[in-house]
């Protein structure tokens, strides 16, 4: 997939800028592939931000390879191993749950009751779902890395450490936590709790440490190996990120003092931390920061009710380092927005990799990709005709365009069948039509006129412009109000797709009838 030519530049784009990081990283670490790597705390359900750190990391990845040609790999990593600390809202049996707080989350049962425990439940909704977009990674458990021995010599790496790595971390903790605090949490041999205890003694060479039991004083000696104890998060990062050899990681604003914090134990352990750059949190429609627990914002099955799954990559594309709300109202703009780039990519002689839907899809986009009729426009042809089922929209588009049929234009049937139930959940409730004024009056009964006067099959951008030519011969203050006019007065929405699209997929002698009735309706 090297679509650069030789010595031509990179594109200024942040996927390229990112990429050549880990070319400079592999240029001064003689490495022959890069590993990128996106981590997955499964103490809730999978998240659409979840989603969104493996699509930008995939994309920062598909840059590199375009870059160097170089093989690479990428790690959707679990810490599936942490210990339970609260019990998500959002799930039930929440009352069994709080009998496993502090238990490893793979130690704790499934409250859906389909896997053997909580955090395999989770990491299989993680899979299923990346599975499902054709991500091309390899997942690790966390558990499965502790238990079976593949962390051990990092571990014992860190015992050899403990003293430096707490020199770090103890700073930018509380008094309370600062005289308990050590990077390796032994799991309790009786409770299975993974226990934040103060470490007495420490043997690097026996890979131990003891610990006495805060509640009834019994002193334990642990292995730090083999998954009879586990490293604190922050820790744990860098264990992890010297362990596995990873060239690339990203993550959210809210972990850029912790990423700063691993990067040092990082470098303690004996290994550069990872290049990478911290994106901003999507917002909730309150403007509140999404939580996993709280289940505010967005989730991936939702967007996915609404639209397809193309429409949430370039969501996820666009300005990753600017906060953005994820709520359904940004659905139908990111639809045509991706309808927009995919258009243009089939336009162009050769593949532009600084266009999004090459990212999108991988290098290269699907002949049946994309819509001859935009999500908005048949948002509002859905609103005019009360749209019920997907039929109703498909007698009009087969007479705007007799070729087009579910069979012959599969994703613009897919756009039918969501702008139905987007408009039936999100539209018909809104819906608000309101009286035209009188300059108004006088301008819709003109636009009639100018209609009745077109001859059958008239395109959209002839009727476009006529729709302007009716506006500028009446006084509005500036051609806005006039559509507004249009979407408010015709239509019960503040705002739509062109209006001469519009009339020509839903017809010029229904909208002439669409005119008269709201003319009448007013009076």
């Amino acid at each position: 997939m090297n679509q650069l030519a030789r010595n031509a530049p990179a594109p200024k784009i942040w996927p390229f800028e990112e990429a050549a990081k880990v070319v400079a990283r592999m240029e001064a670490s003689g490495k022959g592939t890069a590993l990128f790597e996106t981590g997955y705390g499964p103490s809730g359900l999978p998240h659409i931000g979840t989603f969104g750190e493996v699509a930008r990391t995939t994309w920062v990845r598909q840059a590199f390879t375009a870059l160097t040609g170089l093989p690479s790999r990428l790690i959707a990593f679990s810490d599936d191993m942490d210990g339970m600390r609260k019990v998500p809202d959002n799930v039930p049996q929440r009352e069994m749950l709080m009998e496993f707080l502090g238990r490893p989350l793979t130690d704790v049962p499934d409250p859906f009751g389909t896997h053997a425990s909580f955090g395999a439940h989770n990491n299989a909704r993680l899979r299923a779902f990346l599975d499902g977009f054709g991500f091309d990674y390899e997942f690790i458990s966390a558990t499965e890395a502790y238990r079976s021995g593949s962390f051990d010599t990092a571990l014992l790496q860190a015992l050899r450490h403990h003293d430096a790595i707490v020199d770090v971390v103890l700073p930018t903790l509380g008094p309370d936590r600062r005289a308990t605090y050590s990077p390796i949490l032994p799991v309790h041999p009786k409770t299975g709790i993974v226990m934040q205890v103060l470490i007495e003694k420490r043997d690097p060479d026996a890979g131990t440490v003891s610990w006495r039991d805060p509640e009834d004083g019994v002193w334990y000696e642990t292995l730090v190996t083999g998954g009879h104890a586990k490293m604190q998060w922050k820790a744990d990062w860098a264990m992890r990120w010297h362990a596995l050899g990873v060239d690339y990681e990203m993550a959210g604003k809210d972990h850029i003092e912790g990423i700063k914090l691993s990067g040092r134990i990082c470098q303690i352990l004996g290994s550069p931390p990872p290049a990478g750059f911290n994106y901003e949190l999507f917002l909730d429609d309150k403007g509140q920061k999404i939580s996993k627990s709280k289940g505010n914002g967005l989730s991936i099955d939702e967007w996915l009710t609404y639209a397809p799954a193309e429409s949430l990559s370039l969501f996820m594309y666009n300005q990753p380092q600017r906060a953005k709300r994820l709520f359904f109202d940004v659905i139908p703009r990111a639809v045509d927005d991706y309808l927009a780039h995919v258009a243009k990519a089939k336009r162009d002689e050769a593949p532009d990799v600084s266009n999004p839907a090459w990212f999108i899809h991988g290098g290269a986009v699907p002949a049946d990709a994309g819509s001859p009729i935009s999500f908005g426009m048949l948002l509002n042809l859905a609103s005019v005709v009360n749209a019920e089922t997907p039929d109703m929209l498909w007698g009009f588009i087969r007479r705007y365009s007799p070729d087009l049929t579910p069979e012959t234009a599969p994703f613009l049937a897919q756009l039918v069948g969501y702008a139905v139930v987007y408009y039936q959940d999100f539209v018909r409730p809104k819906k608000e039509f309101r009286a035209a004024t009188e300059v108004e009056r006088s301008a819709l009964s003109d636009l009639a006129e100018t209609l009745r006067g077109m001859v059958p099959g008239t395109d959209a951008e002839t009727i476009q412009t006529a729709v302007y030519e009716v506006g500028k011969r009446h006084p509005f203050p500036e051609l806005k109000a006039w559509f507004g006019c249009l979407y408010q007065v015709l239509l019960g929405q503040t705002e739509g797709p062109r209006f001469g699209g519009f009339v020509a997929l839903y017809g010029v002698a229904e909208t002439v009838t669409l005119i008269e009735g709201a003319l009448a309706r007013a009076a």
